[in-house]
C-alpha cells in the first residue's frame, strides 16, 4: 500500500495561485497513474486531474482545464497540482490518489489509495 501525504493548501484570493504537492511513501507508485480529486462542503468528491505513470499524458476536468496543471517527479515520489486563476468555486478539500492503471483516467473506480487531503479556500 502507498501512503500519500498532500500539502500546499491554504487561503488565497480569487485570481491567485497555489501549488499542491503529494508525496508517496511505502510501495512505489512510479508505474501508476496518479490523480487529484476534490470535495466541496455538501458535494460529492469529483475528479480534477490525472497524469500517466511517466507523465506522458494528462487528463483534466472541464472545470479546471487551462487553469490547472498536473505534473510528477518520480525521482522524488511526488505529484504536483499547479492551480492558477483560482475561483471561489475551486474551494474544496483536495485529495491525491493512486490509480491501479498506468494511463491517466478520470474513472473514479480506477483509484485505490487516497491521501488525507489538504484544504484550499478561495475568497472572492
Amino acid at each position: 500500500q502507498v501512503q500519500l501525504v498532500e500539502s500546499g493548501g491554504g487561503l488565497v484570493q480569487a485570481g491567485g495561485s497555489l501549488r499542491l504537492s503529494c508525496v508517496a511513501s511505502g510501495r512505489t507508485f512510479t508505474t501508476n497513474a496518479m490523480g487529484w480529486f476534490r470535495q466541496a462542503p455538501g458535494k460529492e468528491r469529483e475528479f480534477v486531474a490525472s497524469i500517466s505513470w511517466n507523465g506522458g499524458n494528462t487528463y483534466y476536468a472541464d472545470s479546471v482545464k487551462g487553469r490547472f496543471t498536473i505534473s510528477r517527479d518520480n525521482a522524488k515520489n511526488t505529484v504536483y497540482l499547479q492551480m492558477n486563476s483560482l475561483k471561489p468555486e475551486d474551494t474544496a478539500v483536495y485529495y491525491c490518489a493512486k490509480s491501479g492503471r498506468m494511463l491517466a483516467t478520470a474513472l473514479t473506480t480506477a483509484y485505490d489509495d487516497l491521501g488525507q487531503g489538504t484544504q484550499v479556500t478561495v475568497s472572492s
